[in-house]
């Protein structure tokens, strides 16, 4: 198997930034990623002892469709924070001063409209991960498996729905279910598979139209018997990973 494509989400439910290559740290998620969020104003997020919530704490594709039309980059380098939304001009906000992460809460806030709850926060704290899950993961899809669920209910899904990290091709569909608690070699690092991802109402929603237009999780059910599709993995062993590169089980030589 091989790694196809590499993805970041800097905030969490906006747009997902394409990568070459990146270094993996050991016990962190890819650079960047979910690190930030917009805080619903009723979420009872505390920057200063940061806990894992639920999704619905924060703006989410799962539940604010819209999101997906708001394409953001994000600078590493310089903090700064572009976002473009429909009917608005280009916007650019400073995540490293309360201003800058003021204004943007205020440009995202106004662009959800009725769906922003109270006063939204533009958040992050240092060290924490804004997942899906506690623990601070990298996610993986067999590309395998996608195009299984495309062929049983006569659908293209753009793979972008799903929100992984890492896309790989070759394998059979579902081979990744058969990794948990086993490590992996991904490019130079090594990561253990520690959990199958359920699949919730986000994948419903078409990343370039911001349309409900497709039922992911009720298919997936209604033909395999479950909701399942991609792995999270944690990094054990941290190295370069790049488009390209090989994945293969740690404890044999199974492509």
């Amino acid at each position: 198997m091989r790694i196809e494509t590499i993805y970041r989400y800097p905030v969490k439910g906006l747009t997902a930034e394409a990568m070459e290559e990146v270094t993996l740290t050991p016990g962190e998620t890819l650079p960047h990623d979910r690190r930030f969020a917009l805080a619903q104003g009723d979420s009872p997020f505390d920057a200063a002892a940061p806990a894992w919530l639920p999704k619905r704490n924060f703006a989410c594709l799962m539940v604010n469709a819209r999101l997906a039309l708001a394409h953001s980059a994000f600078d590493g380098r310089t903090g700064e924070l572009a976002i473009r939304t429909p009917g608005a001009p280009p916007f650019l906000g400073d995540t490293r001063s309360p201003e800058g992460r003021a204004a943007i809460a205020a440009h995202l806030a106004a662009f959800m409209g009725e769906e922003a709850r109270g006063t939204p926060r533009f958040v992050e704290a240092p060290g924490h991960s804004f997942s899906d899950v506690a623990k601070k993961v990298v996610s993986i899809i067999g590309l395998s498996s996608l195009h299984a669920l495309e062929q049983a209910t006569g659908t293209t899904l753009d793979p972008l729905r799903f929100r992984a990290n890492v896309y790989v091709s070759g394998g059979s569909p579902w081979a990744e279910f058969d990794w948990i608690g086993r490590e992996i070699l991904l490019g130079q690092a090594r990561l253990r598979i520690v959990k199958r991802i359920v699949r919730c109402p986000a994948t419903e929603v078409n990343p370039a139209t911001g349309e409900r237009d497709a039922e992911p999780p009720r298919w997936l059910r209604q033909h395999f018997g479950h909701a399942d599709l991609g792995v999270y993995a944690e990094v054990i062993a941290g190295g370069r990973i790049a488009a390209g590169d090989a994945l293969q089980l740690h404890d044999d030589d199974a492509p």
